[in-house]
């Protein structure tokens, strides 16, 4: 099979990150993208209850960090979590993950599977 340029970005810090498709990435990519996707949205449904600054969300959005083309989302999603009024966190906290996972569909990086 003949091997397929991919294409490359330039992130804030002047590196260059190669941005594969998701059928190509290696399956364990695939699935720390699910997890952190799942920990963040845990943090979405929780977070009218409280603060969701937690080193679950850090970690998750730490795993993403190289997966998304800009950083801003992320930095949101973890702003947001930590703020004391619940209307501001709700709210950022939900706008920051649609982001992330725009960030990953634009990236080719996720791909929403449902029920068939």
């Amino acid at each position: 099979m003949p091997k397929v340029a991919t294409p490359k970005r330039s992130c804030g810090s002047g590196r260059t990150i190669s941005i594969e498709p998701v059928a190509a990435l290696p399956k364990h990519h695939r699935v720390i993208i699910a997890l952190s996707l799942h920990i963040l949205r845990g943090g979405v449904t929780r977070c009218s209850d409280g603060r969701v600054d937690t080193v679950e969300v850090r970690l998750a959005l730490r795993c993403l960090l190289p997966h998304c083309r800009e950083r801003w989302p992320l930095e949101l999603y973890w702003d947001a979590a930590s703020q004391d009024n619940e209307i501001g966190r709700a709210q950022g906290v939900t706008a920051a993950f649609n982001g992330i996972v725009r960030q990953l569909r634009l990236a080719g990086r996720y791909e929403e599977s449902g029920p068939a």
